[in-house]
């Protein structure tokens, strides 16, 4: 039914969402030494996905602008000056 294997994952869980499976396929995948390895890993991949969507949003409501007569060569003269 759906050619998109990370979709079908994503409707697997939440049809069947058995908490064995859900730390097997854990396991599998962030090749954790045990459970409480693979759970630590999995949530700093899941919290660096979600810290990048914060500052892309953070962005796109205020994006960066260089300071009126900001220059790359002023930066590098700067830089070699110290």
């Amino acid at each position: 039914i759906v050619d998109n294997p990370q979709i079908f994952f994503i409707f697997r869980y939440q049809l069947n969402s058995y908490p064995d499976e859900i730390i097997k396929d854990i396991q599998r995948f962030t090749d954790g030494k045990n459970i409480t390895d693979s759970l630590i890993k999995a949530l700093n991949d899941w919290l660096y996905v979600k810290r990048i969507e914060s500052l892309n949003e953070e962005l796109s409501r205020s994006p960066i602008q260089f300071k009126e007569g900001f220059s790359a060569e002023g930066i590098r003269k700067l830089n070699n000056r110290i």
